[in-house]
């Protein structure tokens, strides 16, 4: 029988989040050095980091949060839930963003449970167009909904965006029920459209490099199974929180060669929070333009970003 959902954690799981986690001896972690990463130039270290670690929906741009963020924790205690509320909210204002404080409706929920994977079907199964919303490109499918509801990851997440006219931040897909004037559960972001034809995207620039569109994040859902976190310390797991619900990653991301957060459940390569890495990603994804035809076009501009976030930050140690 599944364990059932606990509302707070044990004293054995407080212990849990307040222990340092293990110096690790075994396995090198290839940390940037100027211009080489294991032989390679920055450039295509960078190129490499974000061919494994972003995970746009219909291979368009990656999405980012555009404006306001509301962060909403559940099923902890209410010391840790504040605790994760605060450090994802801290990371949301350094990217320039704005953290709302309560009360305000969770755009980034996350949630604490014994059975990861049970719990993502159990929400799935209530709230089904909370996750595929119908709307093209806004997430990453059902096969992918399903992966999400299966495996044994301490952590799991989903996003949910949404292509908008790059000018009047006007929503640039088709949804059930779109000239709804409420939010409903067919159609969560409210009054999109007053007519019923087809979004019309304006473009008043010719190129072929770019397009009128750029994705904007609208949730995040990140699940922590609280049974397999291994010894990681609160700290760890708030910044590795906070990484997963302000970008899109690729959950099979092998960022063996590279110094992130996102090792934090590989015990040979576990940080100890947001690497330069982590952070010159979160800071080229939040500063590189937006509207490039493509993923891989998206992909090269924020690599160039990274590149450049992360040589300021070398700099100025």
């Amino acid at each position: 029988m599944r364990k059932s959902i606990v509302s707070g954690l044990s004293a054995a799981l407080i212990a849990l989040f307040t222990t340092s986690a293990a110096a690790q001896d075994g396995g090198q972690v290839y940390e940037v050095e100027e211009v080489v990463v294991e032989g390679r130039r920055l450039d295509e270290a960078a190129n490499l980091f974000v061919e494994q670690v972003a995970d746009p929906a219909g291979n368009r741009g990656t999405a980012r949060w555009d404006d306001g963020v509301c962060v909403g924790a559940a099923n902890f205690t209410p010391e840790v839930a504040q605790y994760l509320v605060d450090r994802v909210s801290d990371l949301v204002r350094e990217l320039g963003l704005t953290a709302h404080e309560p009360p305000c409706h969770p755009s980034i929920l996350i949630m604490g449970t014994t059975d990861g994977a049970g719990f993502a079907r159990e929400l799935v199964s209530r709230r089904p167009k909370l996750f595929i919303v119908g709307g093209s490109g806004m997430d990453q499918g059902r096969a992918a909904l399903n992966r999400f509801q299966s495996g044994e990851a301490p952590v799991r997440w989903w996003h949910v965006s949404v292509p908008v006219d790059d000018e009047t931040g006007q929503i640039a897909v088709r949804l059930p029920n779109m000239y709804s004037s409420r939010p409903t559960v067919e159609n969560p972001f409210g009054r999109l459209m007053e007519e019923a034809h087809a979004p019309q995207v304006r473009r008043n620039f010719a190129s072929r490099l770019r397009q009128p569109l750029r994705d904007v994040m609208k949730r995040s859902y990140v699940i922590v199974d609280v049974d397999r976190l291994d010894g990681v310390t609160l700290e760890q797991l708030a910044d590795y929180i906070a990484f997963v619900s302000l970008a899109q990653v690729d959950p099979e991301a092998d960022l063996s060669r590279f110094d992130s957060i996102l090792n934090l459940f590989v015990p040979e390569r576990r940080s100890t929070g947001l690497s330069p890495w982590d952070l010159a990603y979160l800071e080229g994804l939040y500063t590189v333009r937006q509207g490039y035809v493509g993923q891989h076009a998206q992909a090269s501009a924020l690599s160039r970003a990274i590149l450049e976030a992360y040589t300021a930050g070398t700099e100025d140690r």
